[in-house]
């Protein structure tokens, strides 16, 4: 770019000359819209238009400090960003919540060793400003360190283990267990199963003992599968579940996910769902609605716990403190139980 066209690029203030307000409004609505009217808003906003003025972010970062942007960091494999379309709605809500704010979300996965050394280092390095954990697993040293980094970081979940001054976006996960398990037991169903998620997640050690206490004294732990939150691990417990104990009439598979994968190995050891057997899964991410059966699940309000994170992670770089949400799951009956 010449010298010339350097000048030619409109400023901030060409943008007050057009919107007829101060330098100093312009420069508060680039940078979040504080202490403006929304008359001086307005009228900044259709100046930045009509004059095609773009922001100098690396000298904004230079001079303030701030990425202007948010990892959405994923310790899982890779394959199960595609495969469970949970972390998409919770990708697509963080990345609409920032962009409202004209903040940009970096995607990052770190489930081998030199992935999370990677993502750590260039966490620290200050790329971003914050980072949104959307899942932890309790051996995993990451949060850990990000913790002892003094890099602002909000949980999806709340992570197992010694991390009460994490904050945290999450649903009753062993309420939600409950209220699925009860409403099984009310159908009549008598001998269930339930396929849940790896011991060391929150998801999967609370769903467990939600479960586990309202089937008290009828609680059996050969009716009990832990694995990976995916379709093969679903069809896999399914499988091993049906040949300990051919005469179980339901099985709560604690995410979407698993239960279609469980639902297509009882079918291919001849068991009709739900006349057979019933099978009740959990997230309502839009898998449920459309598979067949339908399935009956527990809905995870999923636009409210990522534009929730996004709130609370804006506050802790602000140093703002914030407290733990909790959110409400809802029972949504279908087909398939």
């Amino acid at each position: 770019m010449t010298e010339t066209d350097e000048r030619r690029r409109p400023t901030i203030r060409d943008v007050a000359a057009a919107a007829g307000v101060s330098r100093g409004t312009v420069s508060r609505v680039i940078n979040g819209g504080h202490w403006v009217s929304p008359d001086a808003r307005e009228a900044v906003e259709e100046a930045i238009r009509r004059t095609g003025y773009t922001a100098n972010h690396a000298a904004r970062s230079l001079a303030t400090g701030r990425a202007d942007s948010v990892a959405f960091l994923l310790t899982e494999s890779q394959h199960l960003l595609f495969s469970d379309p949970t972390f998409a709605l919770l990708l697509r809500g963080a990345t609409e919540a920032l962009a409202q704010r004209s903040m940009t979300l970096v995607l990052l996965i770190a489930d081998t060793a030199a992935e999370r050394a990677n993502v750590e280092h260039y966490v620290r390095a200050g790329h971003v400003d914050g980072v949104l954990l959307i899942s932890s697993h309790e051996s995993d040293p990451l949060l850990a360190s990000l913790i002892a980094a003094g890099v602002p970081t909000v949980c999806s979940g709340v992570p197992l283990g010694d991390r009460a001054h994490v904050p945290t976006v999450s649903v009753d996960e062993e309420e939600s267990a409950r209220v699925m398990t009860r409403y099984l037991i009310d159908r009549g169903y008598r001998k269930i199963a339930i396929i849940t998620g790896p011991n060391d997640t929150p998801g999967g050690r609370h769903r467990l003992e939600g479960f586990q206490e309202v089937m008290g004294d009828r609680f059996d732990p050969d009716l009990v599968e832990q694995d990976s939150y995916d379709a093969e691990a679903g069809a896999a417990a399914m499988t091993k579940l049906l040949e300990r104990a051919p005469d179980i009439d339901a099985v709560f598979a604690a995410s979407d996910v698993m239960a279609v994968g469980a639902i297509a190995a009882a079918r291919r050891m001849g068991r009709r769902v739900p006349d057979d057997l019933a099978v009740a899964g959990f997230d309502d991410s839009g898998l449920a609605a459309t598979h067949d059966p339908p399935l009956t699940t527990m809905r995870q309000p999923w636009a409210q716990i990522s534009s929730s994170m996004v709130e609370m992670i804006l506050d802790v770089i602000a140093g703002r403190p914030r407290e733990a949400v909790v959110l409400p799951t809802t029972l949504v009956a279908r087909e398939s139980a």
